[in-house]
């Protein structure tokens, strides 16, 4: 009988080894992997915190206005503060340009005080050259050596049709500034 009671003793604290040894295992194996993550969270957080991360730098310029102009080249300078555009006219018939405004997204709105002439009895096909002087650049939030974005909102009318029949165009400028 003792003999019985020390065999069931014994496999009972073997059988608690083995588990205890597989607890230890998967205990180590998480740990391992747990710090593997935090050094990896830690090395993403220094590179943004650096802005190695600011995925702006890494976004290409762009200009996206309606089909009904075709953005051929733009500039925003925060040193001139001026804003430049050259836009042609893809409307398909003569147009007067009722008004072009400038905004952006920060809390101060992106204005310039000298706007260019507004183009009239503008073909098709023809392209403008467009600069706003005097603009609050470091008030809108546009940082030379950053990219700033920069609203435009074109309201125009066909020549043949009259300003009764005004049309609207919204759109952006993503862009270096220089």
């Amino acid at each position: 009988m003792k003999r019985k009671v020390y065999k069931q003793l014994i496999t009972l604290r073997f059988e608690k080894m083995v588990n205890f040894i597989k607890a230890q295992a998967a205990l180590e194996f998480l740990t391992t992997y747990g710090w593997a993550f935090l050094v990896i969270l830690i090395m993403i957080g220094t590179l943004a915190y650096f802005g190695i991360l600011n995925p702006s730098k890494i976004l290409p310029d762009r200009c996206n206005i309606g089909s009904e102009f075709e953005c051929l080249d733009f500039q925003i300078s925060g040193t001139a503060n001026t804003f430049k555009m050259r836009l042609k006219n893809n409307v398909g018939e003569p147009i007067d340009v009722s008004s072009i405004t400038l905004g952006s997204e920060s809390a101060a709105a992106y204005s310039c005080s000298t706007p260019p002439t507004m183009p009239t009895a503008w073909k098709s096909g023809e392209i403008k050259d467009l600069t706003w002087n005097g603009c609050n650049s470091a008030a809108a939030g546009i940082v030379t050596g950053e990219k700033g974005k920069v609203l435009v909102k074109i309201k125009y009318y066909s020549v043949t049709s009259g300003s009764n029949y005004l049309h609207e165009v919204n759109g952006d400028i993503f862009s270096g500034v220089i």
